[in-house]
């Protein structure tokens, strides 16, 4: 199967000098990608900026804002018949990007900000996607409620769930536990471990799932 995932934050630039942007270390999104590749799996890893080396075998895709990635996504994934998307994509941007680096001069800084393209979102009506569709949820509260709320509004076939607020698991970490949200309300947790792991058992679920 033809896999199109999404790894990694984004950095939405505020002056030459400083963006914002999330923890994410694109660790779950990469462990994914080889997954997939070592399944004998095609995979195109569209991946927002992160300290990992590119997976063996994989199309590398590297792009820096929300507005990239969506770019990005938008002109690849109509070949692709499952899609993960495990990137943490800035909900938000500045309006104004500086020309120079700001200066502290005031004792506070207000900044404007504007909601950045909904890439999951966009999956099904927007870009046509007609595959498997995954999205995650990282939360810190009410995670299964958020998670299918999430895959109601967004049409996915599955939304992997992580409570990011647990020590030990989630961003900057090599483990995690999920829970796999599916339609119908229907649930499955898979306890702690690995990323590495758990992109295999995750794989798995996946290509038995895809009608």
């Amino acid at each position: 199967m033809r896999f199109l995932i999404t790894a990694g934050p984004t950095r939405e630039p505020l002056d030459p000098v400083r963006y914002l942007t999330n923890r994410s270390s694109g660790k779950m999104g990469y462990a994914l990608a080889e997954a997939a590749q070592a399944a004998g799996h095609e995979v195109v890893l569209i991946s927002g900026p992160v300290h990992l080396p590119a997976p063996d075998g994989v199309a590398m895709v590297r792009v820096e804002a929300a507005r990239e990635m969506f770019e990005a996504v938008q002109s690849r994934i109509a070949s692709a018949e499952v899609a993960i998307f495990s990137a943490a994509v800035a909900d938000y941007r500045p309006v104004v990007r500086a020309e120079q680096k700001i200066k502290k001069d005031a004792a506070t800084l207000i900044l404007e900000l504007e909601r950045t393209e909904d890439i999951l979102g966009s999956a099904r009506l927007a870009f046509g996607f007609k595959g498997y569709l995954v999205g995650f949820a990282a939360e810190t509260e009410k995670l299964i409620e958020h998670a299918q709320d999430k895959l109601a509004r967004k049409g996915c076939d599955l939304v992997i769930a992580n409570d990011v607020s647990q020590p030990g698991i989630g961003f900057d970490s090599a483990e995690n536990a999920v829970t796999l949200c599916l339609p119908g309300g229907r649930t499955q947790a898979l306890p702690q471990q690995s990323k590495t792991a758990l992109a295999r058992e995750l794989i798995t679920f996946i290509t038995r799932h895809v009608p």
